[in-house]
């Protein structure tokens, strides 16, 4: 009786492993499951990360854009801003 016994309790502590290893926390399928999930998250932060790069790009477009407008109008038209003094210096012809 006692040769009979262990050999199934091994194969019972088998059965109780191999179930784990399909149905139990961290089986197969679920890790499957999240290496998917995690697959389509990752696609979602690049496609939102290439979104934010060309949004912050298109921000510095406007904002060099307007220093360039605010150049032109200073060096152009005398245009100050306020509490500013406005100084032009000429030179005469030698």
């Amino acid at each position: 009786m006692g040769s009979r016994l262990i050999p199934a309790l091994l194969i019972g502590l088998l059965l109780v492993l191999h179930a784990q290893l399909w149905f139990g926390r961290g089986s197969v399928p679920q890790v499957a499951s999240m290496k998917q999930q995690l697959a389509e998250r990752n696609l979602i932060n690049r496609e939102a990360q290439q979104r934010n790069n060309s949004l912050a790009a298109e921000v510095r477009d406007l904002q060099e854009g307007l220093d360039m407008v605010e150049e032109l109008a200073r060096q152009e038209l005398g245009m100050v801003k306020p509490n500013e003094i406005f100084v032009q210096i000429a030179q005469g012809k030698p």
